[in-house]
């Protein structure tokens, strides 16, 4: 497959951001710049980084075989990703995964006939304050459960965009990787919202209510270490 003109004037303005003799540290943008082209990093697209680099396609490949956000087969417009890690378990998040799976009738790592979602259950999706959590092409939706984990996922089907909880607004997989690669998202509405919300800050207000400061431990608390 060739590279379309677009995405070849995009490495080149990704390459140019680094110091001369450092553009191997251009690699993981194109990754995900030759991603949001094919919905996958496929073999021609570690060649494609390669020749770009002057890298070996070994070299290439170790590094998006290593990364989990780098797709080896085509992903569809939306990414599901459903955290089934500890503090996610133990609040539901098996049954969340379980429910979409039965909804959409696919397993990890599988795509819907029609190609619009893929579905993952994630190892950690760094929310725990939040947990049970899922993404949707790695914005968060916090605090789910079966019922409102299903019903997002009909709202993609239905071919809305629910809204996220913290961050930007919704947006393809394809729409996203091209981010990643370091380039804004062009529609007026792209701006991030809340990024943090009351469970992320909790210990903090907890201090400033006690009166806590980090030069001074909390009155009764024993001292550690000298």
């Amino acid at each position: 497959m060739t590279f379309s003109p677009e995405t070849h004037t995009a490495a080149a303005e990704i390459i140019a951001r680094y110091p001369a003799g450092r553009s191997r540290s251009a690699l993981l943008p194109l990754l995900h710049l030759v991603q949001a082209e094919q919905n996958c990093v496929t073999t021609e697209g570690v060649a494609f980084c390669a020749e770009q680099l002057g890298l070996t396609a070994a070299e290439v490949g170790a590094v998006a075989t290593f990364y989990t956000m780098y797709k080896r087969h085509p992903v569809g417009e939306y990414l599901v990703s459903v955290c089934t890690n500890l503090s996610c378990a133990l609040l539901g998040g098996d049954e969340v995964y379980d429910r979409i799976r039965e909804q959409l009738g696919i397993g990890h790592d599988e795509t819907t006939p029609d190609g619009q979602i893929t579905l993952e259950h994630a190892e950690c999706l760094a929310a725990c304050d939040y947990a049970p959590v899922l993404t949707v092409n790695y914005e968060f939706y916090d605090q789910v459960d079966a019922d409102s984990a299903q019903a997002i996922v009909e709202g993609l089907r239905a071919g809305q965009r629910p809204a996220p909880t913290r961050g930007g607004p919704l947006c393809s997989f394809a729409e996203v990787s091209r981010q990643l690669a370091g380039f804004a998202d062009p529609r007026p509405e792209g701006v991030a919202g809340p990024g943090v919300g009351q469970p992320s800050v909790a210990g903090l207000l907890l201090a400033e209510a006690a009166g806590w400061t980090a030069e001074q431990a909390p009155a009764g608390a024993e001292a550690k270490g000298s």
